[in-house]
């Protein structure tokens, strides 16, 4: 957890770290959908309208060209749809997905049977045969979360599913507390992978616009995403910034609003209802102060780019290396944070993560800092807004019913893969995690629907 910045002393959190398919062996999995050709219709929308700021930081910070950032972006949005299919088709053999590459032009999937293989290519993507299960760590992840309660684990700060190694990853800076850590939850030692670091990991604290500053007395943070909960207009951002009822200001030192839901540890989020002189926009602050459009929230892929905006240190950008990481601070354990290469500084806790168009979530904590670099931790914003009921705003517009009225889907609605939905008499599974958006209907979203 990255402590909340405070404009006069120093305001220390005591801290370790938060940046504030079915079948049987033997037999072929049923073939899977041959890849499309044109991933900018088919995957996750917005993808080809990326906007200048964005583009600029992935040029700086990932050593792209400007055609590769783009590039890169398309195959990122296709590689989340393919990924969804194929984990639908494989079931309980999925065992992971990401992308590689300079542009990340490769995909792979990893299976638990070989004979999943050319169901795999077939698929559009690279197969790869390993041990255990993706449900299988993450049972084993869940157990590590659900100990974390009763056991000590801030010299055993982070743990994750790591996808490309097929384990579970604990870091710590002593052995002997991963070893206490994992004998008290009881886990399968042949599932986890014991990785020494030095870093300690702690909140970055410190209108509506994403990155943005907003003030909690003297501590400032930063603004996630704007958001609403019916005709109410606020933003979401962390939960270590704030607790339920704090008053808060906006950049301009202004009366902006209160922290209407906080929760942390456990989780990290919160979102803030603004007074009535604040308005709502879909807007993130980029590069040089361009606005930059927010369009959905799709979850990106592991291996996907990404970047932040926070009122300390702007536009940084770097890739995700694992979704679902749990992070033990001082003040305790917080479940579900998403691990990256990004970095990032104190005061830009609470401020957006996107990935292209797609809101991705709010800086919670990390290491190191915007020199040397470090690594970053981010609560997902689709659990955010689920949590609290809260709808994102979207630069997505609404074309109009032309569906039956009836069926399951609604816009507003989050929801995960495999989900199953009904709309205009069809029944569709969900390819990637994202909140439901008017103009984004099943019938015309296939990057992020699948009829069945």
């Amino acid at each position: 957890m990255l402590h909340r910045h405070a404009t006069a002393a120093c305001a220390t959190l005591t801290a370790v770290g938060a940046l504030v398919l079915a079948g049987s062996p033997g037999v072929v999995a049923a073939e899977a959908p041959a890849p499309p050709s044109t991933p900018a219709a088919t995957g996750t929308p917005g993808a080809d309208k990326a906007s200048p700021a964005l583009l600029d930081a992935m040029q700086r910070d990932l050593g792209l060209t400007r055609e590769q950032a783009e590039t890169r972006l398309k195959n990122e949005a296709e590689a989340g749809a393919r990924a969804g299919r194929l984990q639908n088709a494989l079931g309980d053999r999925f065992a992971g997905a990401w992308v590689s590459g300079p542009v990340s032009a490769t995909l792979t999937v990893a299976t638990t049977d070989a004979a999943d293989t050319a169901a795999i290519k077939a698929g559009g993507a690279e197969a790869k045969v390993v041990r255990h299960s993706l449900k299988r760590l993450e049972t084993a992840k869940a157990r590590l979360d659900q100990g974390s309660v009763r056991t000590k684990t801030t010299d055993a700060p982070v743990w994750y599913v790591d996808l490309r190694n097929n384990t579970v990853t604990l870091e710590a800076a002593k052995t002997s507390a991963a070893d206490v850590f994992l004998t008290a939850t009881g886990v399968d030692r042949a599932l986890v992978q014991v990785k020494a670091t030095t870093e300690r990991p702690h909140p970055l604290a410190h209108d509506i616009r994403g990155g943005d500053a907003y003030y909690i007395g003297t501590a400032r943070c930063s603004v996630g995403f704007a958001v609403t909960s019916g005709t109410q207009q606020g933003f979401a951002t962390a939960g270590h910034c704030g607790q339920t009822g704090a008053a808060t200001m906006g950049h301009n030192k202004v009366a902006q609003g209160a922290f209407k839901a906080s929760t942390f540890p456990g989780k990290d989020m919160a979102w803030v209802a603004a007074n009535g002189d604040w308005t709502a926009t879909a807007h993130i602050k980029g590069q040089g102060d361009q606005n930059v459009e927010v369009a959905g929230s799709t979850e990106a892929i592991v291996g996907a780019s990404i970047c932040r905006s926070g009122s300390t240190t702007g536009w940084h950008c770097g890739t995700i290396e694992q979704h679902d990481t749990s992070v033990s601070y001082l003040q305790g354990t917080v479940k579900g944070l998403t691990r990256t290469t990004v970095c990032a500084e104190p005061g830009d806790s609470g401020g957006p993560y996107i990935s292209g168009t797609q809101a991705q979530g709010v800086t919670s904590g990390g290491s190191g800092n915007c020199k040397d670099g470090g690594t970053t931790f981010h609560q997902p914003v689709n659990p955010v807004l689920q949590e609290y009921g809260l709808t994102l705003k979207t630069n997505a517009a609404d074309p109009g019913d032309t569906g039956k009225a009836g069926g399951t889907w609604g816009a507003g609605k989050v929801y995960r893969v495999g989900d199953q939905v009904t709309y205009d008499g069809a029944s569709y599974r969900c390819l990637q995690p994202h909140q439901a958006q008017p103009g984004r209907r099943p019938p015309g979203a296939p990057g992020l629907w699948q009829r069945v």
